[in-house]
């Protein structure tokens, strides 16, 4: 596994029925999730888009999920927005910098903390019509145009970061230094 450095900008919890997830100044993962957010578990039931039928019980493969500030960046000036995009407005709960093409982490990759916690990447995580709609109500363009959420969708795709698992428990802080380890497939034969 290549390895890099980043750093934890902020990490949340999301508690309500909507998407919004609320900085907290550190989290406790236990192999269940973040304790206390709403997509903590060892299963989940499919929604709308998933990859099975809706109601079906899977795997919980969605116990986190996070994004960069470059790539939050990227979005913005692609958008040509008037203000800068923040964390709260993605639904994400970690918020990271320093890792170019967060998004593209494969599948086995990890983010390892001071603590020892350590969360592996699952899958991309694609853009979510009810953030497109969040942010169209809050944001504007430069030039005073609003935004539409197909405008949304087609500049997030494959920049809406990366979704995942705790694999080992332990603390996570904002502010805490991260080893990335890019996962590599081995060399067969």
């Amino acid at each position: 596994m290549k390895e890099q450095k980043a750093t934890l900008i902020s990490v949340s919890i999301g508690f309500g029925e909507d998407m919004a997830k609320h900085v907290r100044e550190y989290v406790m993962a236990d192999l269940e999730g973040f304790v206390d957010d709403k997509h903590r578990g060892f299963s989940r039931v499919c929604y709308e888009g998933d990859t099975e039928p809706v109601g079906t019980v899977r795997r919980n493969n969605r116990q986190w999920s996070g994004m960069s500030q470059e790539e939050v960046r990227e979005i913005e000036e692609a958008l040509n927005l008037d203000q800068r995009l923040l964390p709260g407005d993605f639904g994400v709960n970690v918020f990271v910098e320093g890792i170019k093409d967060f998004s593209k982490l494969p599948k086995g990759s990890k983010l390892v903390f001071p603590s020892g916690a350590v969360l592996v990447v699952e899958d991309f995580n694609p853009p979510c019509t009810h953030i497109a709609d969040k942010i169209v109500s809050l944001y504007r363009t430069r030039s005073g145009t609003p935004l539409t959420r197909r405008q949304f969708l087609i500049e997030a795709k494959r920049k809406r970061g990366v979704l995942g698992v705790v694999d080992v428990p332990g603390k996570i802080c904002s502010g805490d230094l991260i080893d990335v380890k890019r996962y590599k497939s081995p060399k067969l034969g």
